[in-house]
């Protein structure tokens, strides 16, 4: 099978700096290296590319569109795996003869309440194979608008390549630890106001803040920040940080947070979280719960106080965080692991592929 990746436009696929969903691609796409050709479609400025070979689009719009057509026609893939956008999805799906088009939500597709924009919608999704999402939270959100598409909707969790989280789950550091984006629907407000009632009962306790999209969101962020200020060096404030300062910081904290208050659509950083080691203090928004399953500390009413209740009893039972954080990466280490989620994948790809054959010998 030749597999085209096609990365949505600004996406460089670069291995040194990647976002959470180039690094889903990457996981994914490597563990299914071995069932045929693969070929990632993706912007110039990557860094380093890794062990991929890959196609270098233009960055212009109209030139991107028209370059990636040309260069689908070339390759003349079995399948098209497009990732994200769909409106690149929907303008090339059909174009390339005898090629399956799948496309690759990360996060929830659009919708609309109006009938003619919502029929213009399915059209669109209609022109597709498949429509892949990263969670059934995330798949039942989509059938709730667009139920007649049930049969070419279907949901396949992130992976996560453990091995690169894993730390010692009964060596850890007094430290609570947040990565995400400086948002409100992160919870980074919830975390700010709950974290100095814990600080000041606990002086033997820190906090390490990754907030990533800084430039973007830190006019929000900093009120909320600030405060905190007055911990010194207690408090650490890693803005934009890199995956690797993520990884060091997550495979010594002994407590994480994912106080997300909108529905995530499975929640990598919770995964990253387990697999390095940590015990969880989740929301359950979302696919977060497909994403612990019963090996996080949920906060159902997600308020400053609730939140700071969760931590505090973790911080005052060791053997608690412990047996969760133990049982937590056992279980992503088997459920989310990369090579489980890559034979689902491919299992869809050959399903719509065999699908497609026998429509054309029957026409």
């Amino acid at each position: 099978m030749k597999t085209a990746i096609v990365m949505p436009p600004g996406s460089c696929f670069c291995e040194v700096r990647p976002n959470s969903m180039e690094t889903v691609v990457r996981t994914l796409a490597g563990a299914c290296a071995h069932e045929g050709e693969v070929k990632v479609f993706c912007c110039e400025g990557a860094e380093v590319y890794g062990d991929f070979t890959v196609e270098i689009l233009p960055r212009g719009r109209s030139a991107r569109l028209k370059a990636l057509r040309h260069a689908l026609e070339a390759y003349e893939p079995d399948l098209i795996e497009f990732h994200q956008q769909t409106s690149q999805a929907t303008k090339i799906a059909g174009s390339i003869p005898g090629a399956v088009s799948i496309l690759y939500r990360h996060n929830a597709l659009k919708t609309s309440n109006n009938p003619i924009n919502r029929w213009r919608y399915k059209s669109r999704y209609q022109k597709l194979d498949g429509l892949v999402f990263v969670s059934e939270s995330e798949r039942r959100i989509f059938l709730q608008d667009f139920p007649e598409l049930a049969d070419r909707a279907y949901a396949i969790p992130n992976p996560i390549d453990a091995e690169l989280w894993r730390g010692d789950v009964e060596d850890r550091d007094k430290v609570i630890a947040f990565a995400g984006r400086a948002m409100q629907e992160k919870g980074v407000d919830l975390i700010c106001a709950a974290l100095p009632d814990i600080l000041d009962r606990h002086p033997d306790w820190r906090a390490v803040l990754m907030l990533n999209d800084w430039e973007m969101h830190g006019g929000w962020a900093q009120p909320h920040v600030a405060p905190l200020e007055r911990y010194g060096e207690r408090v650490r404030v890693l803005r934009s940080a890199s995956l690797g300062d993520v990884r060091n910081v997550m495979k010594r904290a002994a407590i994480a947070l994912t106080p997300s208050t909108w529905s995530e659509p499975l929640g990598l950083t919770a995964l990253e979280a387990h697999a390095a080691g940590a015990a969880l203090i989740s929301s359950g928004r979302g696919g977060l719960r497909e994403a612990s399953g019963p090996h996080a500390l949920y906060v159902d009413e997600l308020t400053a106080d609730n939140l700071g209740a969760a931590m505090e009893s973790l911080v005052v039972d060791p053997a608690r965080r412990l047996a969760m954080a133990r049982a937590a990466q056992a279980f992503v280490i088997e459920t989310h692991s990369p090579a489980a989620r890559a034979a689902e994948l491919n299992a869809l790809r050959c399903s719509l592929l065999g699908a497609r054959r026998t429509r054309r010998m029957a026409a």
